[in-house]
């Protein structure tokens, strides 16, 4: 016998497996890439391994959720390839790519201080 409450049910169900969905579609970054940054970051600035990790897990969310990954990839690729001596190293230092360094400067610096990270003490 079936009650009236019974597709009530059926539809908060389906809402609720809907909505806890969302958070996973705006951090599509993978799991490695996260623990390179919180790593990195951690490494960058010092502080407590508790505080610097809760500190720099919240900077890479920020920077989830403005940017997709394949946009993080990309510049971030440009940032780390800019150091890059020589020949090679140039290719990245075009202006085509100047530009990802200065988005990728712009998300992470807005990121640290979204997240209360210190960068005037930070370590290179």
């Amino acid at each position: 016998m079936k009650t009236r409450t019974q597709p009530l049910a059926g539809l908060a169900l389906t809402t609720l497996l809907a909505f806890t969905g969302l958070p996973a579609l705006a951090n599509d970054f993978p799991t490695t890439e996260r623990v390179s940054f919180v790593l990195e970051c951690m490494r960058e600035h010092p502080g407590t391994e508790f505080e610097m990790s809760s500190k720099c897990s919240c900077a890479l969310d920020a920077i989830a959720a403005e940017i997709s990954f394949d946009e993080y990839r990309t510049m971030h690729t440009a940032a780390l390839a800019n150091s890059i001596s020589g020949e090679r190293g140039g290719y990245y230092r075009g202006k085509h790519w100047r530009g990802e360094v200065r988005k990728y400067d712009t998300a992470l610096a807005k990121a640290k201080k979204a997240c209360f990270i210190d960068t005037t003490a930070a370590r290179r």
